[in-house]
């Protein structure tokens, strides 16, 4: 006979993250309710968080990276950024998004996964950029265009990293379909699945493109152009002014 009562930790998550309760807190009360309703005694449950912990002491990293970006940004890292960007005269909010989508999918196509990312990246450098560069092409961006931008600025990393990842060859994406097909008597190498990953990374690269651009277009077309500034005149010589 089956034993459901272990989805009681299920149950726990449900209600905890509709009450928006603290959400490490709320996993690992509902790991220790599924262990104790699967009959796992308090020392086996320790046990057992302690070996998952031990294991992924890689994820630990982020509290590491976490506390630096949050230092760095209130030294004006943000501020520092926009204005760095704003240095190159001829750079449009569609060519910055471009270029790092490319930069972002061909890093993730050998491995470098991690060097980039939203907390690392987009939050403190590529947004900030993003808005600078926006702000002197169309003007003063309202607070929707600004988070517009924002949000496009967070896609374009997500979609670079996601169909680029594909294509290297001890990504755990490719080994388990790799598993799946020699389980089904079907033997394919890493280096095969890896290229017929190339064609979707390819045409992922092309479609979130023409969609920057669209969205630079829409963006230029819901804006005032921006303001131009003009440099003061000298005041003419008294007995000149007429």
């Amino acid at each position: 006979m089956i034993n459901y009562w272990p989805l009681l930790g299920v149950a726990v998550v449900v209600v905890g993250f509709a009450l928006r309760w603290n959400p490490m807190l709320v996993v690992v009360t509902a790991g220790l309710v599924s262990g104790l309703a699967a009959g796992k005694s308090p020392g086996d449950l320790l046990a057992l968080l302690g070996t998952a912990l031990v294991s992924n002491r890689t994820l630990l990293l982020f509290a590491v990276t976490f506390p630096a970006i949050g230092v760095l940004e209130r030294a004006g890292l943000r501020e520092r950024a926009s204005a760095w960007i704003l240095g190159f005269a001829r750079l449009t909010l569609a060519r910055l998004l471009i270029a790092y989508l490319a930069a972002r999918q061909l890093l993730a196509m050998v491995g470098l996964i991690y060097v980039a990312g939203h907390p690392q990246t987009v939050r403190p450098l590529l947004a900030p950029m993003a808005e600078a560069t926006a702000t002197r092409n169309f003007g003063a961006l309202d607070p929707g265009s600004r988070e517009r931008v924002r949000a496009l600025a967070a896609a374009t990393d997500n979609v670079g990293v996601f169909f680029g990842e594909d294509v290297f060859l001890a990504f755990g994406a490719v080994l388990l379909i790799q598993g799946f097909y020699d389980g089904q008597g079907i033997h394919l190498d890493p280096l095969s699945i890896g290229l017929w990953a190339l064609p979707t990374a390819i045409a992922a690269f092309v479609i979130h493109a023409v969609r920057i651009r669209i969205f630079e277009r829409r963006l230029a077309r819901a804006l005032p152009e921006a303001p131009v500034v003009r440099e003061p005149q000298p005041a003419p010589p008294p007995g000149e002014a007429g």
